[in-house]
């Protein structure tokens, strides 16, 4: 079983407060803060930018940014998607962080169901995209 560190951070900024949590789960570092979540190896020395959790421009995938339950999916097996467009809420830590479709498309597989359970970096969502003509 591999150690997590997670941190809880927050911010004041004007009058609004931003909370952040951080884990470190194995060789990456997971940030969540506003809704997204960012993925940054851990291992790595200087200044590298992070990816958001699950949006891989290449992929047509929709991964678990972190382990979670299902709370709400909006989308099922052969829904239409659009960039953008929310997909499905996670709970995780006493947040919720909805996940989006990074790409224009059919969804094509549905791994998982509402109040199931998700493992980090688990496949929820696998989307066919849209044939250009």
């Amino acid at each position: 079983m591999e150690d997590v560190v997670i941190q809880k951070f927050e911010k004041k900024i004007g009058n609004h407060v931003h909370k952040a949590i951080a884990e470190k789960v194995g060789d990456k570092i997971w940030i969540h803060v506003n809704g997204e979540t960012l993925v940054f190896d851990a291992e790595t020395t200087g200044r590298r930018r992070g990816k958001v959790a699950g949006k891989d421009a290449k992929s047509n995938t929709i991964l678990a940014p972190m382990p979670g339950k299902i709370t709400k999916l909006f989308k099922k097996l052969g829904d239409v998607v659009t960039v953008g467009e929310s997909v499905l809420v996670m709970e995780a830590m006493k947040m919720e962080y909805t996940l989006k479709s990074n790409m224009a498309g059919t969804i094509k597989k549905v791994a998982f169901k509402e109040l199931d359970q998700v493992a980090l970096g688990a496949l929820i969502v696998e989307i066919e995209p849209t044939k250009e003509t």
